[in-house]
């Protein structure tokens, strides 16, 4: 399953919601998904606007769209409406957080712990 396309049924849920949003323009609903979709692109390669594929319609006409929706809090009341509807489709582990070797950060060395010679003791508590 493609991570840039929005399935139907969470389509559906955006659709829904942006129809009762105030200050939204829905209007054609083809050019709201793509425009949607075009969004999910950019946030998920981290391309500068101008890469954006042409399939997606002109960068400039949907970067104004997103700093508008921006600026109107959008992106903000959506989030807001759908952080208590998780999809858990899609899970993304931390590797920064995850050791391959069981180490304590800031653990101190023992007074007169320097290199240990084979055998020794390690100079860690």
């Amino acid at each position: 399953m493609s991570t840039v396309t929005l399935t139907d049924n969470q389509w559906f849920k955006m659709v829904t919601f942006l129809r009762q949003g105030k200050g939204v323009y829905v209007g054609n609903e083809t050019k709201l998904r793509r425009f949607l979709e075009a969004v999910l692109w950019i946030t998920r390669s981290g391309a500068q606007w101008r890469l954006l594929p042409e399939k997606f319609g002109n960068w400039n006409s949907v970067y104004k769209r997103f700093a508008r929706w921006c600026d109107n809090g959008i992106w903000d009341q959506m989030h807001q409406h759908f952080v208590d509807d998780p999809d858990m489709e899609h899970l993304i582990l931390d590797s920064t957080i995850v050791r391959a070797i069981p180490v304590l950060p800031g653990l101190k060395k023992r007074r007169g712990a320097g290199r240990a010679s084979p055998g020794a003791k390690s100079g860690w508590l």
